[in-house]
């Protein structure tokens, strides 16, 4: 498994090094809006035209991710090659789950040490909303679980345009969901259901399908 594993980040090894670079940026931007008083008012909006594109570079890249993850796999025979050895269909994309969720944590767990360490130092003695910062990284993580599931789902095929657009059209249709129900429970619900669901659904297709 271990080593599946490391084929996986191998073979995406962009994706790894570009989360690392989103997650430098967004610690830099969060780091700069801890220390938003000593800033004048007009490099305010600065800083939110610059965090918007990258985070959604951040979700559509995730899902970007899965459609790639899926598309090399059926373009180069690369699980036909795998199922030649002792290895399993589930080991295959077992590891390959695992390799997407490594890439974001990669980019979340940094940015929710950070933005905790800045709670502590920055924010107001009174214990308001404590668990702020742990429903918006759970409510992020699953959203850009999500959104790599989505990939992952659309990315089995020989065509990569029309599995990446199909993919990016669901990813932006997913995301908003967090503007309508915010960051509760309930959010976290649909998108568990919804990662559940999409998981299902690519086995189904990654194990009934001709390598």
């Amino acid at each position: 498994m271990f080593t599946l594993i490391k084929r996986e980040i191998e073979d995406h090894i962009v994706y790894f090094i570009g989360a690392v670079i989103v997650a430098a940026i967004l610690i830099a931007l969060l780091l700069s809006l801890s220390t938003i008083y000593t800033f004048e008012s007009k490099e305010r909006p600065l800083l939110l035209v610059l965090a918007i594109p990258v985070i959604l570079a951040l979700v559509l890249g995730f899902s970007g991710m899965g459609v790639s993850q899926m598309y090399t796999d059926r373009n180069r025979k690369i699980s036909a090659f795998l199922s030649s050895l002792p290895v399993t269909r589930g080991q295959i994309l077992i590891a390959r789950i695992i390799a997407g969720i490594l890439a974001i944590l990669i980019v979340l767990l940094p940015l929710t040490v950070t933005a905790k360490i800045l709670w502590r130092l920055f924010a107001p003695p009174i214990p308001i909303f404590p668990g702020l910062i742990f429903d918006l990284s759970v409510t992020a993580f699953l959203m850009a679980f999500a959104c790599y599931c989505l990939g992952l789902q659309t990315g089995w095929t020989s065509s990569r345009i029309t599995p990446t657009l199909g993919g990016l059209v669901l990813t932006c249709i997913l995301v908003p969901l967090i503007v309508v129900k915010g960051f509760g429970l309930q959010i976290k619900i649909i998108l568990i259901v919804f990662i559940i669901a999409s998981l299902i659904r690519t086995w189904q297709k990654f194990k009934s399908t001709v390598l």
